[in-house]
């Protein structure tokens, strides 16, 4: 006889606007930039975009426009150098567009023995310090194809739409969610599959068709609005040894940056 060992809870947080109020990949086009990976034009259209996908949210298509440009800017990007820049810039772009809101939930679902994961559709290289930062347990996020050591502007996978909640059965089994039991989290309609994959779905901050939708289902509506600054919260929330991968993944990010100094702007 079959018994399902499915007993733990999850809690499945979108990032864009649902934990942090802005779009993680674009809030590091100005350290790009400084890092000569970006050029002035590329920091313009990045910005255009945002300030689009802040103001209206980004149906299907509009994604999928936003992901193809993203994916060919990144072309021949050094993959080290990224991530660099990425950990040396953290705390600089992030900490000051996460809800404060998004934290207290956070911290909540861990008081209750619950795993926290990040789900996103931007690549894993923004996405993964970011979520150590935040104390998730795990990260479901795109991930850009490489090869040499660079970018290659394909990727090889996209956690977006009915991906994501395909990602997210994938960790139930994985980890023994019962789905039934766990909760998701996130803005935008284009995560229906994965609001619908769990028992309780709540809408953050919606755009108009999932705040549309949610009505019509009955789903918990929730409005954040309070950015607060994070490093004085982070020892309450992630381990000593979590506190320490991020530093020494700043420091490191620090040090190559100063090394590669000559083959872009200085970043003083």
């Amino acid at each position: 006889m079959h018994t399902d060992r499915r007993t733990r809870r999850a809690a499945f947080f979108d990032l864009d606007k649902t934990v942090i109020a802005t779009s993680s990949t674009m809030a590091f086009s100005t350290p790009f930039y400084r890092g000569g990976l970006l050029t002035r034009a590329g920091v313009l259209r990045g910005l255009y975009a945002q300030l689009g996908y802040l103001a209206v949210g980004a149906d299907h298509d509009q994604t999928e426009r936003m992901k193809d440009r993203l994916a060919d800017l990144v072309r021949g990007w050094d993959v080290a150098r990224t991530e660099a820049i990425v950990a040396e810039a953290l705390h600089e772009r992030i900490e000051p567009v996460v809800y404060a809101e998004a934290i207290d939930l956070i911290d909540a679902h861990h008081a209750d023995g619950d795993d926290v994961v990040v789900v996103s559709a931007s690549s894993e290289a923004v996405v993964r310090p970011i979520a150590a930062m935040l104390g998730a347990d795990h990260v479901i996020a795109s991930r850009l194809a490489t090869d040499g050591g660079r970018y290659t502007g394909d990727l090889d996978y996209y956690a977006y739409g009915p991906a994501k909640a395909e990602a997210v059965e994938e960790a139930a089994d994985r980890h023994g969610y019962d789905l039934a039991a766990s909760w998701a989290y996130s803005d935008s309609v284009t995560d229906l599959p994965m609001l619908s994959a769990v028992g309780h779905p709540v809408a953050v901050n919606p755009d108009r068709a999932l705040r549309r939708e949610a009505l019509a289902r009955g789903w918990e509506i929730r409005d954040f609005a309070r950015p607060v600054p994070l490093r004085p919260r982070i020892g309450r929330r992630t381990s000593a040894g979590l506190v320490l991968a991020v530093a020494v993944a700043g420091a490191a990010g620090w040090w190559l940056l100063r090394r590669a100094a000559g083959q872009g702007p200085d970043l003083t």
